[in-house]
């Protein structure tokens, strides 16, 4: 008789899983319990589709559950909610349309994802006031504005959500104000991005409020208002982007280990603590490859190469899940962001680093080439080793570029064997010395 895998969520580590354990192992049982009704989908598509740029809901999605079922052999079932793990007896308690019941494992893995923070605000019932962190309420979003034609709109927080809500509402021809807790805007990013990217923003209108901590909202049923230091402005919708929280709840009833960040631990294949357990994608933590230390970055590559990697080892393929360095990239308007690593002098040195930086301007291509734009590129490596641990990219063209900074210190490689590597040249794509190399040239100039 076949061994069963079971895996707990329908999205991309979830499914990358089923089906690299399908491929590997075509005779094994594949089941994959979804509480929802989406599957497979892009949620880093989400707010172009609310800009309008991509036309269907439905066009996010990259495989529908028939083609998982009918074509893969996975027995996907939408509609049902895991409530409970027993390690003990290796069975999960599932809530089904029908009726409660138990499914044995031999394996399992625990695919959960994330939730969107929702902050103790005023308010926050009110019609109107939304998250954005799955399909359904994207779908809200784009109905609400159709709907009820709203003129103005607060958007509070400054990471990806915010600043990507704030060129789709704009898009769609309302008055944006971002609000934003911290001084800067994309924290992670590090100060020469975000004071780069708040002028672009304030340049298509967006009126931020920097180191503005918001109360709630207020109305008559529906939103009318966002109260922050005393103040009001007003607001016909509101859109709330200020983090997400791993889904461990699952894990943490089944007295699995959590790890310092809230989120799930793993050892390099994605193991739990319990036997016969694992857990990936954004309610599981992965090793930095910069600091060697537990981390919680959920991105959606990490969740489909992990999910990938378990799909392999529960077949009989022991494969690590792969370092994560915080590698991610946001657009802007007209401007992008990226980074990667450590970019924070502080966190650097509780990692035990003598950070030193260096921040350089230079063009994607040739002068005489059309189509550039300055590229501005932030390197951080550490003084006495030289090793590279962070980087930082902001402009109009080039941010692909993130991908050497990303690979570079995946090999744990010096500035100064950066500067050495032999990158492509063509004036359609680069000048001769790439801004990158450029960057770790000046940085190992300062050492």
């Amino acid at each position: 008789m076949s061994e069963t895998l079971v895996i707990v969520g329908g999205d991309a580590a979830g499914l990358s899983a089923a089906s690299k354990a399908k491929r590997a192992d075509p005779d094994r049982e594949v089941i994959v319990f979804e509480r929802g009704e989406w599957v497979s989908y892009a949620a880093c598509g989400m707010p172009y589709y609310v800009k309008g740029e991509v036309e269907e809901l439905d066009d996010l999605v990259a495989v529908v559950p028939e083609t998982f079922r009918d074509q893969r052999g996975i027995d996907l079932r939408t509609g049902h909610e895991v409530f409970a793990v027993d390690p003990d007896t290796q069975t999960v308690s599932v809530d089904g349309p029908d009726e409660r019941f138990e499914q044995p494992y031999d394996d399992l893995l625990i695919a959960t994802g994330a939730s969107a923070v929702v902050p103790p605000f005023d308010g926050m019932a009110l019609d109107g006031v939304f998250t954005m962190h799955d399909m359904d309420e994207t779908a809200a979003i784009d109905a609400y504005i159709d709907d009820k034609t709203p003129q103005t709109a607060a958007i509070v927080g400054g990471g990806y959500v915010g600043v990507e809500m704030a060129e789709a509402l704009t898009a769609r021809g309302l008055d944006v104000s971002l609000y934003e807790a911290l001084p800067r805007l994309l924290q992670p990013f590090g100060d020469v991005v975000a004071e780069s990217v708040a002028d672009h923003l304030r340049e298509h209108g967006v009126d931020l409020f920097l180191d503005t901590p918001v109360s709630g909202f207020r109305g008559d049923g529906a939103v009318e208002e966002v109260a922050f230091a005393g103040e009001t402005n007003a607001a016909d919708i509101a859109i709330v982007g200020v983090g997400v929280e791993p889904n461990a709840t699952l894990a943490e009833g089944a007295d699995i280990e959590l790890g310092h960040t809230g989120a799930i631990a793993t050892d390099e294949y994605g193991q739990t603590s319990a036997d016969h357990i694992y857990a990936a994608g954004d309610c599981a933590e992965a090793r930095h490859a910069v600091t060697g230390e537990s981390a919680h970055v959920p991105l959606a590559l990490t969740a489909n190469r992990s999910g990938r990697a378990i799909g392999q080892t529960v077949t009989g393929t022991p494969t690590p899940v792969g370092d994560i360095a915080g590698t991610a990239i946001v657009k802007a308007f007209e401007t992008g962001a990226a980074r990667t690593g450590i970019l924070d002098e502080e966190r650097a040195r509780e990692a035990g680093f003598d950070p030193v930086s260096a921040t350089i301007t230079a063009p994607t291509r040739p002068h005489y080439y059309p189509g550039g734009a300055d590229l501005t590129v932030t390197l951080v490596a550490d003084r006495e080793s030289g090793r590279l641990i962070g980087g930082s990219l902001v402009g109009r063209d080039g941010l692909k570029r993130i991908d050497t900074v990303a690979t570079a210190l995946h090999a744990e490689m010096t500035v100064t064997e950066l500067q050495n590597a032999d990158l492509a040249y063509a004036p359609p794509f680069s000048p001769v010395w790439d801004p990158v190399l450029t960057a770790a040239k000046v940085l190992d100039g300062q050492r």
